[in-house]
């Protein structure tokens, strides 16, 4: 990059907060539940949708049980998510940031609620500037809340920096011209994510550490 960093964006469940696991097992419980068939690799490859977006694709044949399904999915969640943390590294590496003077945010697929609640739980709603949940903007990969966060912290795109573990969070950030960088201990592999052009991809936290303030310095 040759622009300043001013602004540093997160997504939530696979890049800071280590729900994967719990996520999957909640949506193959729900499913379960309405006697739909959904393997392990099906639930994981929409984490980071908004959840509309995840029963439309997950399951598209029973439009009349999306919001039964999400309800199940979602009390699930909030009944076995509590053991979930952030990655080891991760509290560390946001407090540096901050200190460092760059703004931080989140752009994540949960809904409002959910992320408040883990904003609650991990008692971190002070280090962000902004963040957007998509059920109050579009979905990734529309550029939509990239763009909300961008004008209520007065960054342009090309002096901030996307951070995803998937193939949305990349793809959002290219189709608004944000630099982008891509993790591989979250949900989709190098591979996926060097086909939308980011910065690096990361296989941990410590790596993401690093070049973060290295280009906050830079």
């Amino acid at each position: 990059m040759t622009s300043s960093v001013e602004l540093i964006i997160f997504d939530w469940d696979g890049t800071l907060f280590d729900s994967v696991g719990q996520i999957v097992k909640s949506l193959k419980f729900a499913a379960e539940q309405f006697n739909q068939p959904l393997t392990d690799e099906d639930a994981k490859s929409i984490i980071g949708l908004g959840l509309p977006e995840v029963a439309q694709v997950l399951f598209p044949k029973v439009p009349e049980l999306h919001e039964q399904l999400l309800k199940c999915y979602g009390d699930h969640y909030v009944e076995h998510s509590k053991g979930d943390v952030w990655f080891d590294g991760v509290a560390k590496m946001l407090k540096e940031l901050q200190d460092l003077g760059v703004q931080l945010a989140v752009a994540t697929g949960k809904s409002r609620k959910g992320l408040d609640r883990v904003l609650a739980q991990t008692q971190s709603a002070r280090l962000f500037r902004a963040t957007r949940a998509a059920s109050e903007t579009k979905s990734k990969p529309d550029p939509l809340m990239l763009a909300e966060i961008l004008a209520e912290t007065e960054v342009n795109a090309e002096n901030a920096i996307m951070v995803g573990d998937t193939s949305y969070d990349l793809e959002m950030a290219k189709n608004i011209a944000m630099p982008r960088v891509g993790v591989t201990y979250g949900v989709h592999t190098s591979e996926v994510l060097n086909l939308y052009s980011p910065l690096c991809v990361v296989q941990n936290v410590e790596e993401l550490h690093a070049f973060l303030v290295a280009q906050v310095k830079a």
